[in-house]
């Protein structure tokens, strides 16, 4: 009788066939994990390099995200300080064409002081400009840091202005700009750099009676380097005709406030004596004793003529200056030397505000070169992350079919093992 052999399974083959079912049952799983999150490293353990190389991707795009917020914020605060400088600009040009108005030569004293208030309510408008806030309440114009409000006045008397801050403009950074201007620079004046004075004439009794005509040209700065900021007061104290035929000498005296350098006593000019015409007993006198300054006095001097030069320290102070002058102007003489150092003077103050205007555009413009190299940045470490943690979807599809496969097998294997015992022998 032949024998006959049949393989039973055992105890040790079971337990491998059951340990392979289920490491690919688990790696079936995770593959699936994969293709749902779309992800290669969905936990560090994973691939722990992978895993540090996403972190710090992540990291710098969080970053890159919390300095564009903090950037848009600032852009926002000087797009408003651009837009107040902008509505600063307008007003000082309807101010302008109120102070041409006001020369016209026909206008009465009340005319002139109907003008004057008409000023006033733009000079009011433009202080108030200088003051704007944010939508964070802080000062558009704080410069380097300011109290709530930067600028205080006007003090009486004097009529004056003072920044109550620290001047300056706060550096940029490479992913940042200032959140305010330099109102300083935009809205006061250094005798120096500007060269803004105020320069009234009077006499003895008041103004200049119509009789005569006495002006001055504007004030020009020289030599900045001896300009100490002093106002100074031109005091004429002879004048004589007699001496030398068809010749006019003027003395006058020059009285420095505070005294630095002066008084200047006993100086003396002589212009050709005219006789006949309307520029009768006209002359031109140049004023060349102020340190680091120079104006032209035109016109007829007499003994207790008065020439003020008084320093004008910001735009408000000009504007002030030109409403009282205007205002004040009891006829034409008066009315027309208000007038040119008025013109003159805000010129200079709207190249200052036409500046800092000019800064504003510069750090916007830093502001959307700053936003484009942060968006270049941002899609280098996107890639950066992907590439360390992101599934390769086709490779992902292929490895999961192929290991749905093996498990298939390992289910069929498995089944078949079950087979191979003693009891389903015996039955």
């Amino acid at each position: 009788m032949a024998a006959s052999f049949t393989r039973l399974g055992t105890a040790n083959t079971y337990d491998n066939a059951l340990r392979n079912l289920q490491t690919r049952q688990t790696a079936l799983a995770n593959l699936q994990e994969n293709l749902t999150s779309g992800k290669r490293v969905v936990v560090a353990s994973d691939d722990p390099t992978g895993a540090a190389q996403a972190e710090r991707s992540l990291t710098r795009i969080a970053r890159i995200a919390s300095d564009q917020r903090a950037l848009e914020a600032q852009r926002n605060s000087i797009t408003a300080a651009e837009g107040a400088l902008g509505d600063v600009t307008d007003a000082l040009q309807g101010f302008r064409e109120l102070v041409v108005s006001a020369g016209n030569a026909a206008f009465t004293p009340a005319e002139r002081r109907s003008v004057a208030l008409q000023l006033t309510g733009l000079r009011d408008q433009i202080f108030a400009l200088s003051n704007r806030k944010d939508s964070n309440g802080l000062p558009l114009f704080g410069a380097l840091g300011s109290a709530a409000t930067p600028f205080v006045g006007p003090t009486a008397p004097p009529q004056d202005y003072t920044f109550n801050g620290l001047p300056g403009q706060a550096a940029s950074s490479e992913v940042a700009i200032p959140f305010a201007l330099d109102g300083d620079s935009a809205f006061m004046h250094q005798p120096a750099r500007d060269g803004v004075y105020n320069v009234t004439v009077s006499s003895a009794t008041g103004i200049i009676p119509p009789s005569r005509k006495l002006q001055t040209t504007n004030v020009t700065v020289t030599n900045p380097a001896l300009v100490n900021g002093a106002s100074y007061s031109i005091a004429f104290t002879a004048v004589d005709t007699t001496t030398v035929p068809g010749t006019t000498t003027v003395t006058y005296d020059i009285t420095e406030t505070p005294n630095v350098g002066g008084p200047f006593t006993g100086l003396t000019a002589s212009y050709p004596t005219i006789l006949t015409g309307d520029a009768a007993g006209t002359g031109s006198i140049p004023i060349t004793a102020m340190p680091g300054l120079t104006l032209t006095i035109n016109g007829t001097p007499a003994v207790g003529d008065t020439v003020a030069v008084d320093t004008s320290p910001s735009i408000f102070s000009v504007l002030d200056d030109a409403i009282r002058d205007i205002g004040g102007a009891g006829n034409n003489n008066a009315a027309s030397q208000a007038v040119s150092q008025a013109l003159f003077n805000i010129d200079i103050g709207m190249e200052r505000v036409s500046s800092e205007r000019g800064r504003a555009g510069d750090l916007l413009n830093r502001a959307d070169r700053i936003t484009t190299n942060q968006e270049k940045r941002n899609i280098q470490l996107e890639a950066d992350r992907s590439r360390a943690e992101d599934l390769d979807m086709i490779k992902g599809i292929s490895d999961f079919q192929n290991q749905q496969t093996g498990y298939q097998a390992a289910l069929q294997s498995y089944a078949q093992v079950q087979k191979l015992s003693l009891f389903n022998y015996i039955s």
